[in-house]
């Protein structure tokens, strides 16, 4: 096992970013204004899963996103940190499904569901790799 920590519904995990040049709509090819983008929001929510994972996984496993529905519902300008939040809701079998938030300094700017599935890290990467 991990570090003796459970893996058990309400484990949450937290991720932060800045709003800089490299995450707003503009540079991710997302939209066109300089505001914080919606694939950034989206890939802090899932850092933020990572996060509550982190320590109660067994050696050698690891997880992957499979599924999101999100909504983004408020922008974020530049300089303006960003929180996300994963609360691990439900555990069926090796899927792993959570809720998860984002907000600025001010508001809630997006949040939804998020699901995640437990694997092996070798056999998964090999499999990858025999796509070559």
């Amino acid at each position: 096992m991990g570090n003796g920590k459970e893996l058990e519904p309400g484990v949450k995990g937290e991720a932060r970013a800045v709003v800089d040049a490299r995450n707003t709509a503009a540079a991710m090819g997302s939209g066109e204004i300089d505001v914080f983008a919606s694939p950034a929001m989206i890939a802090l929510m899932e850092s933020a899963a990572v996060a509550a994972l982190k320590g109660r996984l067994p050696s050698g496993e690891t997880s992957v996103g499979v599924r999101l529905e999100v909504s983004h519902v408020a922008a974020t300008p530049l300089g303006m940190q960003v929180s996300a939040e994963a609360v691990l809701e439900r555990i069926d079998g090796r899927r792993l499904f959570f809720q998860v938030t984002a907000c600025d300094d001010r508001e809630k700017i997006g949040e939804g569901l998020h699901e995640r599935v437990l694997v092996q890290r070798e056999k998964f990467m090999n499999r990858v790799a025999g796509k070559r």
